[in-house]
């Protein structure tokens, strides 16, 4: 039963040590270089997206608020 839980532990450590060797590899650093790539470019696609989308926010606030302007004057017209 000792043995059990020290080959474990053994077999656990050498797995661990094999990982650690495997994704500092150079082939494991070229694919988390591509992998980090195309996370910029989603990135810049987003924010081109989020841009464009407050600018149409931008217009569309300022177009109601004309709105709620010439209404606000047609309204004093008309009291007076």
């Amino acid at each position: 039963m000792k043995f059990k839980g020290i080959g474990l532990f053994a077999l656990g450590t050498l797995f661990g040590l094999e990982g650690i060797r495997l994704l500092s590899s150079k082939d494991a650093k070229k694919i988390y270089t591509r992998c980090t790539a195309g996370v910029l470019r989603a990135k810049d696609c987003v924010m081109d997206q989020v841009t464009t989308l407050r600018e149409n926010c931008s217009d569309i606030y300022e177009e109601a608020k004309a709105i709620n302007e010439e209404r606000a004057g047609k309204e004093d017209v008309t009291e007076e």
